[in-house]
């Protein structure tokens, strides 16, 4: 079952994202670059080493190095319901 972006947050998930730098298949000296997102927990990053096992088993470029950043966007504890809004002017 698919979830939303904010339960995922709340539930203490928070955005990674990974750039990967691999060799191409037929020129090995060739590096490219490929960009990945998801949101993931830290810090065992589950789905970041699922997707790693996936371009190993099925990708032919082979992975030079991967670099990545996780960043929580909102916290269980900083989620607010907020009833009413006042404006001025």
């Amino acid at each position: 079952m698919a979830r939303s972006e904010m339960e995922l947050m709340l539930k203490g998930y928070g955005l990674t994202t990974a750039e990967f730098i691999y060799r191409m298949p037929d020129y090995r000296n060739v590096l490219q670059t490929f960009v990945w997102q998801d949101y993931d927990l830290a810090p065992d990053y589950p789905r970041l080493f699922r997707f790693i096992e996936f371009w190993q088993r099925e990708i032919e470029g082979p992975l030079h190095s991967v670099r990545f950043v996780h960043r929580k966007l909102i916290a269980p504890g900083k989620w607010r319901h907020v009833n009413h809004e006042i404006r001025l002017h």
